[in-house]
């Protein structure tokens, strides 16, 4: 009698791509092109999940082509109501573009880098074509990714990028795992982390999490420019007027208390806004374990209200880059 054939079952999150380089780790995922996994040294840098289950809070996907929320889908282009799919019901949002789900095709591959593209074919309330392609690359500063778009359709494309890690101060790596958060969580304590923010101001948003303007951060409790402890700060909160190093990046940081940790988020030209999450709506264990420092090129709602929008014509190519390195301990 012939014996079954064992069948490993195919994770939710398709092929699990892996580079490493200069003693960082990275798992890149098939469907979403997300980044599942990123440790130095085996400690954790980005909250992580198992290969075997679906993403976590978004926790290191693409958002594209738009980031966050579209309030109740609609936006008006070329002189018509264009009605999106809701896919957040609790707010009765669009959220997070179309892609996150779809699968990815590898473009190329080598030991410490990876790239993969997506053509995006017209979706509902979005009649384009957009070739999509997402590189991840490991080097001796740590994760760089670059996300670009061409329209390779007719008309012009509204088009914003974001991203969703989650920064962790996560513990040493399980023996048994070798590779930290890939088969957990981080266990990174947010209200103890001190976290840095080069922003001068922050958006208030409504019932619908879409932002009602802008306000300083000076004297409120989201001031981070200088670096301070979270505590028990509630934040799902767009920030912007980034300030940035003399190369063009912002850079956004999360430390312990004592520095001897610090995992840090830099985001290149064109990243002009960061939404911040505390993972205060995550269940257990995922809850308040990590940081969401989300680099967008546009807000919330950037589809209707225009704001930092890019409109792409044919053949134009949009492309922003952001990363993620482990930085050395405070008096190293």
């Amino acid at each position: 009698m012939t014996e079954p054939e064992v069948r490993r079952p195919v994770p939710p999150t398709g092929t699990q791509h892996v580079i490493a380089a200069h003693g960082y780790r990275a798992v890149v995922t098939e469907v979403g092109a997300g980044l599942r996994a990123l440790t130095f040294r085996d400690r954790p840098l980005v909250m992580s999940y198992p290969e075997g289950k679906p993403p976590v809070g978004g926790a290191g996907q693409l958002l594209l082509p738009w980031p966050n929320r579209v309030r109740n889908g609609r936006y008006d282009a070329d002189g018509e109501t264009r009605q999106l799919a809701i896919t957040e019901p609790r707010t009765g949002n669009a959220a997070h573009g179309f892609t996150r789900l779809l699968p990815w095709t590898v473009l190329g591959a080598a030991g410490d880098s990876v790239t993969l593209g997506l053509r995006l074919f017209p979706q509902p309330g979005y009649p384009h074509v957009l070739d999509l392609t997402a590189s991840y690359a490991l080097g001796e500063a740590g994760l760089e990714v670059e996300v670009s778009a061409v329209n390779v359709g007719e008309g012009v494309a509204p088009y914003g990028m974001g991203a969703h890690p989650y920064l962790t101060l996560g513990e040493d790596a399980p023996p048994e795992t070798g590779h930290g958060t890939e088969h957990g969580t981080g266990n990174g304590a947010v209200d103890e982390a001190v976290l840095e923010l080069p922003a001068a101001e922050w958006a208030p948003v409504d019932e619908q999490r879409i932002p009602i303007g802008r306000r300083t951060v000076e004297g409120t409790e989201y001031d981070f420019r200088t670096g301070r402890r979270v505590g028990g700060v509630v934040l799902d909160t767009p920030f912007t007027n980034l300030e940035r190093d003399a190369g063009g990046r912002v850079r956004a940081r999360l430390r312990t208390a004592d520095g001897s940790r610090s995992v840090e988020l830099w985001g290149g030209p064109g990243i002009e806004w960061l939404q911040v999450f505390t993972g205060d709506t995550l269940a257990a264990p995922y809850r308040r374990s990590g940081v969401a420092v989300e680099p967008m090129s546009c807000p919330p709602n950037a589809f209707a209200t225009g704001e930092s929008l890019l409109r792409l014509a044919p053949g134009e190519r949009a492309a922003h880059r952001w990363g993620i390195t482990s930085l050395p301990a405070a008096g190293a």
